[in-house]
C-alpha cells in the first residue's frame, strides 16, 4: 500500500527520550495521528570539565529528544519557545516532504507555541535541526537530532537500542580552556573545531554514562552527525559493525569497519558483542577522538569466549588524551605557551585545576589512579622517580623526557611527549600529582615552573 494511503486508527502522544536511549518500537501498532510537544530551552550545560557552553536545545538536551514514528503516522507537531529564551527558532526534520522540512511552518519567537502537522512516508533514520538564520549557528549551539520512521512492520527486534549523535562545536577559547565559553563564528566558517563530541559534550558516555551491555547481546545504534561540518569516520573499536542501514535507509551494508555518516546525516547500526570488556566508539578521523572528544564507551559484561578473544584487555588505554598539544622533546625548542601575569592560586585551587588538566591531558597514559600502564607508562602513584626530583619532573612536564628510567625499581622506555600547558596549568597539575596517591605532598609553585622553563 502506498503510504499515502495508510489510515491513522487511533490518536497518541508520542515519547520522546534524551539521549542515549530511545523510545519503544512501534512494531506492535498501527498507524497513529501522534502527537509530538517539544519545548525548545536554551540554557547552560558543561562542555568539558570546567568549561561551560550556552546550548541551544530541543528538549533540553544535545542531541535534542530521540523522536520515534512508522510510515503512515499523522504527525501534530506543536513546537514551543521557552518565553526565557533570546531567540526565534524552527525544526526542520529530514523526514518530512513539505517546504524546509516543517521549518517554513514552525517560525516561532520566544513565550510562543506553534502547531503544523505532516504525514510519515519514508521509512528511515533522519536528523531534524533548527533552520533559523543564520542556520549553522543554530545548528552549531547543539538544535539537531534524530527522528525514525519505521516501516510498517517495525524493525528486528534486537536486545538493547541507543541513541548517538556527534557534533563539532566552535568556542573562543581552545579545547579545555577554563570558564564559560562563547560561540565563535569565524572558527566555524574555518570549520576548525575545538571540541567534536558525541552527545553534546567531552566525556558524556563515559564513565557513569558509558552504554551497557552483555555478552551475547545484539546491540542497534541510532547514530547522527549533527554537523554542522565535519563528517563522521564512525567506528567501534573492538567489534565489526553485522549490519549498517546505510545512511539511515533500506540499504544494508555487512561486515563494516568504518561507516561514514555526513554532517545531516544518520545511519543505524548493528552488532553482537562476544567478549566482554570496553568497547570504544570514536570518530576514526583519530585526533578528534583523543584530542578533541569524539569518544564513547560500551561496557560489556559476561563470561570470556577464549575461542573468540584470548588476549589480556587493558581497561581505559583508549580513554581521552584531551586537547593538548603535544610534540616531541627536544633540547632546542620550547614550544609550551607563555604564563601571563597573574595572582598566584591557593593550593586547594591548584588542585581543583589540577585535577581537571589531569583527566584532559595525563589521563589516557597514567591512568585515574596514577598507576601507568604495564610495561608501557611508569606509574605516578608513590613514584620514587617523582618524588626525588620535583625540578626534573616539572622539566620533562615542559621539555618531554624520551629513553630508559626506573621507576620503582623497574625500567621503562618510552616517549613522554612535551605539553604545552600554561605555568599555572603545569604547577597546578604537578601540586595535584604530588598531593595524591601517597606522594611527597610537595606544592609547586608558578615561579618554580618559571625558573625550569628559562633554564
Amino acid at each position: 500500500m502506498n503510504a499515502k494511503d495508510i489510515k491513522a486508527v487511533s490518536e497518541m502522544k508520542a515519547e520522546l527520550t534524551a539521549p542515549p536511549f530511545v523510545p519503544k518500537s512501534t512494531a506492535d501498532r498501527e498507524a497513529t495521528k501522534l502527537k509530538v510537544d517539544m519545548e525548545i530551552l536554551e540554557e547552560t550545560g558543561e562542555m568539558a570539565d570546567g568549561v561551560e557552553y550556552v546550548y541551544w536545545t530541543f528538549g533540553g538536551s544535545v542531541p535534542g529528544s530521540f523522536i520515534r514514528t512508522k510510515v503512515g503516522d499523522e504527525v501534530e507537531f506543536t513546537l514551543k519557545n521557552h518565553p526565557d529564551n533570546k531567540l526565534p527558532h524552527n525544526i526542520d526534520l529530514h523526514a518530512v516532504n513539505g517546504p524546509g522540512g516543517g521549518a517554513a511552518s514552525s517560525f516561532v519567537a520566544p513565550g510562543h507555541e506553534i502547531t503544523f502537522s505532516f504525514k510519515t512516508l519514508n521509512p528511515g533514520l533522519y536528523v531534524y535541526h533548527c533552520a533559523t538564520a543564520p542556520v549553522g549557528m543554530h545548528i552549531a549551539n547543539g538544535m539537531y537530532g534524530l527522528i525514525l520512521v519505521e516501516p510498517e512492520e517495525g524493525l528486528a527486534p534486537v536486545d538493547r537500542e541507543y541513541y548517538v549523535m556527534q557534533g563539532d562545536f566552535y568556542t573562543k577559547g581552545e579545547f579545555g580552556e577554563q570558564g564559560e565559553q562563547p560561540f565563535d563564528m569565524q572558527k566555524a566558517i574555518d570549520e576548525d573545531a575545538d571540541y567534536v563530541v558525541f552527545n553534546g559534550s567531552v566525556g558524556a558516555l563515559t564513565g557513569d554514562g558509558a552504554l551497557q551491555a552483555k555478552v551475547g547481546e545484539t546491540i542497534r545504534l541510532f547514530v547522527g552527525n549533527g554537523g554542522p561540518n565535519l563528517v563522521s569516520s564512525f567506528h567501534a573499536i573492538g567489534e565489526i559493525f553485522d549490519r549498517v542501514h546505510v545512511e539511515g535507509g533500506d540499504l544494508i551494508n555487512e561486515n563494516v569497519q568504518t561507516t561514514l555518516i555526513p554532517a545531516g546525516g544518520a545511519a543505524i547500526v548493528e552488532f553482537e558483542v562476544d567478549v566482554p570488556g570496553e568497547l570504544v566508539l570514536v570518530d576514526h578521523s583519530i585526533f578528534r577522538a583523543f584530542n578533541k572528544g569524539a569518544l564513547a564507551m560500551i561496557n560489556v559484561t559476561g563470561e570470556e569466549d577464549k575461542d573468540v578473544f584470548a588476549g589480556t584487555i587493558q581497561e581505559g588505554i583508549y580513554l581521552p588524551e584531551g586537547g593538548t598539544i603535544q610534540s616531541m622533546p627536544s633540547d632546542d625548542e620550547d614550544d609550551a605557551k607563555e604564563e601571563t601575569a597573574a595572582v598566584e592560586l591557593s593550593k586547594a585551587e591548584k588542585m581543583e585545576l589540577g585535577k581537571k588538566v589531569y583527566g584532559s591531558t595525563c589521563f589516557a597514559c597514567h591512568q585515574a589512579d596514577g598507576q601507568g600502564i604495564e610495561n608501557a607508562f611508569p606509574p605516578l602513584a608513590n613514584a620514587d622517580y617523582l618524588n626525588d626530583d620535583v625540578n626534573r619532573a616539572i622539566d620533562i612536564v615542559l621539555r618531554g623526557k624520551s629513553g630508559e628510567i626506573t621507576v620503582n625499581g623497574k625500567t621503562y622506555n618510552s616517549v613522554m611527549t612535551a605539553q604545552n600547558l600554561t605555568d599555572k596549568e603545569v604547577a597546578a597539575v604537578m601540586t595535584y600529582i604530588y598531593n595524591s596517591w601517597d606522594n611527597n605532598g610537595t606544592e609547586v609553585t608558578e615561579e618554580m615552573v618559571r625558573k625550569v622553563r628559562k633554564k
